[in-house]
């Protein structure tokens, strides 16, 4: 409640953006970015946050920086996420759309916040490939510590590409057509078992989503 207030407070004294059009006001580099409490939650579902998630949440180089309470070089803004350059960059022009709020995974991220950020892809990827004169990038979601996630808050990364920039090592492997084995049907068997409705554990409604059977 504390961070509520203070938000509210901050916002009369200094209100994010102006009156212009929010695509076309320059953003200071290094901006402060606006107070959230990094939750899009349900006031009950905020008071029923166990004390680890707010330690984790308080501990989050991304919340600090929706926060205000880090720098950043925000590339775009909305009420749902935000866009910056990412501080150790693979290629000139690497950024992160980040939501707002705090999921320590994809998994745990609701699909509302998933379609919000993905539908900014094409606006700020086209931005990003204009400033950088490049034509194409890849899209990427580190999911877990073994896919090489360091920041356990959902972001997406934009990374511009250039001809033989060698940036993936994997890119140079060959690649094998798939095998049609009694270990792929097996994989696809397991892999449907756990999309169905009786197979999957989860909330249905959480999901957002029914798989449609063939």
């Amino acid at each position: 409640m504390e961070a509520r207030r203070l938000a509210i407070l901050s916002s009369h004294i200094c209100p994010l953006g102006s009156s212009q059009p929010r695509g076309r006001t320059r953003i200071p580099l290094f901006s402060t970015l606006s107070f959230s409490d990094c939750a899009s939650d349900s006031d009950e579902t905020k008071r029923l946050r166990d004390s680890q998630k707010k330690v984790q949440q308080n501990d989050c180089v991304f919340c600090k920086i929706v926060c205000g309470k880090s720098p950043a070089l925000k590339l775009y803004e909305d009420d749902a996420c935000l866009c910056i350059l990412d501080t150790s960059p693979l290629s000139h022009g690497h950024s992160l759309i980040i939501p707002k709020s705090h999921f320590c995974s994809l998994k745990a991220t609701p699909p509302h916040v998933i379609a919000a950020m993905c539908s900014k892809v094409p606006f700020i990827s086209s931005a990003i490939m204009k400033a950088t004169g490049c034509d194409s990038f890849n899209l990427l979601v580190n999911n877990g510590a073994e896919a090489g996630q360091v920041i356990f808050h959902t972001h997406i990364h934009i990374i511009p590409r250039k001809a033989r920039d060698c940036l993936w090592p994997s890119e140079s492997l060959r690649r094998h057509p798939l095998k049609l084995d009694q270990n792929t049907f097996k994989l696809v068997n397991c892999v449907q078992e756990e999309l169905s409705p009786a197979g999957n554990t989860e909330d249905v409604n959480d999901r957002g989503s029914t798989l449609a059977k063939n």
